[in-house]
């Protein structure tokens, strides 16, 4: 059986496409750098991160974006030899009109190197890429800003060169979406001489969806699947997997077909998910009216589904102190000269501030599960209260829990924690800092679903409090005015908020 999520932790808007006998699946990124994480798996229960498509400023540069802008739901597809990566750059998404940059990119070889990145258009976001018969098509979600008019105006298909990849002629209007609204996601499949549009709606919250439609012609109309959605996870509570939407198909090499899916699970006694949107996957099937239906009775998730019929292939465990140069760490928006990583040393150059969409000097992993210890070890030595350095639990520039070493008039070298609460900064401990020697620290950050609990020893062995339990459930897609599509990493940061770029050497980031 393959048990769900199959990749946990913030991994949202799976593609996924097979080349013989090897799985690959893209994930969102967002503001994180590098970007789009690319999974690999052999049996479609495990699976290891490969790589990323976009890792260099020759492929992209997101210094400004706003949080949760940047890289949404990328498409991969295999055709000929060639695989083929779109994207969207959203560089503004809050207001009525949103800016969002679709590209394509390819490579012969999924660790790259890929191309210089096409600029394709602009109309909306979500593209991806149907090859047919030796034509390409694009499809996108179409955004309305209009007032009055609903801001996901439908699904847009239009052909592309397959070798200047400029669109040619019009953009056809395919889809208007079913009753469930707000449409987005597309990806077209061609099988019996239907072609099945699958798209994503309801909104990547609760009411997610994933909803199938087909028609004769490629160009519609397309009429929606008899029972639709055919997976959501709206009005089931009792559900472990929540937010089921936005998805995929594959088929194996032995017939069998599956849909990765967009998934979340609350924090306990919440509906918080500070994980963020992850990738499930369910077998689903064919049936004798060329509709496709999950494996049994309903559409509701599964936790577990009936693995494929093919060799297994098991990956190492990653160990709990990853080496700083693993793929498995991330910047945001950019690489960047604040940051000097070795395996087994990080220097962090002071940058700008925890709320900054530019310069930041922080390395951050995805937190995987809602019961997690952090620990670090660092040396520094701040000289005013304008350095810092230290462990972050970090959703996005607005929801943050920082505990930080700093320096101070009356206190000397001392510990601090910042916490910004949807944008509102707050210092939980106020003016009782506590006083730390010189040396060498360590920090840890304790996550018990909803409850943080901030540490410190001078040894690694013993380990003191630092303020009360704070509350890690803001660090979430569904809390407060700031929300967002990301979710919650463990960061190691430094601030020189002077300008002299203090640095700040850390040993190792220990998550169990």
């Amino acid at each position: 059986m393959i048990t769900n999520p199959i990749l946990t932790g913030f991994n949202p808007d799976p593609s996924i496409c097979r080349v013989e006998d090897d799985f690959y699946i893209a994930t969102s990124t967002f503001e994180w750098f590098p970007s789009v994480q690319i999974h690999h798996s052999k049996d479609l229960i495990n699976w290891q991160l490969l790589t990323h498509a976009l890792h260099d400023t020759r492929l992209l540069d997101l210094r400004g974006v706003p949080s949760s802008g940047g890289i949404w739901a990328p498409a991969l597809s295999y055709h000929n030899g060639l695989f083929f990566l779109c994207y969207t750059i959203v560089y503004r998404h809050e207001s009525a009109t949103k800016d969002t940059l679709n590209f394509l990119t390819t490579a012969r070889s999924i660790n790259g190197p890929w191309s210089d990145p096409v600029f394709i258009n602009a109309s909306g976001f979500d593209p991806s890429l149907f090859h047919d018969e030796g034509k390409k098509f694009w499809i996108n979600m179409v955004w309305d800003h209009r007032p009055h008019h609903h801001p996901f105006y439908g699904i847009s298909l239009q052909e592309i060169c397959p070798e200047t990849y400029k669109l040619l002629g019009e953009p056809t209007l395919i889809f208007k979406g079913s009753s469930l609204g707000l449409t987005e996601g597309p990806h077209l499949y061609k099988r019996n001489g239907w072609y099945y549009l699958l798209t994503a709606e309801g909104g990547t919250e609760y009411d997610h969806a994933v909803t199938l439609a087909r028609s004769r012609n490629l160009r519609g109309p397309y009429e929606v699947h008899p029972t639709n959605p055919i997976l959501t996870s709206s009005g089931r509570p009792d559900l472990t997997l929540q937010k089921a939407g936005h998805a995929s198909l594959v088929e194996t090499s032995t017939g069998e077909w599956y849909m990765p899916h967009l998934c979340a699970r609350p924090l306990p006694g919440t509906r918080r998910c500070n994980l963020g949107r992850e990738t499930a996957i369910q077998k689903v099937e064919w049936r004798n009216d060329d509709w496709l239906y999950l494996e049994g009775n309903d559409n509701a998730p599964r936790e577990h589904t009936p693995a494929p019929r093919v060799e297994p292939q098991i990956w190492r465990d990653l160990p709990a102190r990853l080496p700083f140069d693993s793929p498995h760490y991330a910047t945001l928006r950019s690489p960047t000269n604040s940051v000097s990583r070795e395996p087994d040393c990080l220097r962090l150059f002071g940058s700008g501030s925890l709320e900054s969409c530019f310069e930041q000097a922080m390395l951050a992993r995805r937190l995987t599960k809602q019961q997690a210890t952090a620990t670090t070890c660092l040396e520094f030595q701040p000289k005013t209260f304008q350095q810092m350095a230290g462990l972050t639990a970090y959703y996005n520039n607005y929801l943050f829990h920082y505990l930080y070493l700093s320096a101070d008039e009356t206190v000397g070298r001392c510990l601090q924690i910042h916490t910004c609460d949807d944008g509102v900064s707050n210092f939980p401990l106020g003016d009782k800092l506590t006083s730390v020697p010189d040396g060498r620290i360590y920090l840890r950050a304790i996550f018990n679903n909803s409850s943080l609990k901030f540490q410190w020893s001078q040894d690694g062995d013993l380990f003191h409090d630092v303020g009360e339990n704070l509350d890690a459930s803001i660090l979430s897609d569904d809390y407060g005015r700031h929300w967002g599509f990301t979710g919650t990493f463990i960061g190691l940061a430094c601030q020189d908020l002077t300008g002299s770029r203090c640095n700040a050497d850390f040993s190792f980031l220990e998550i169990v």
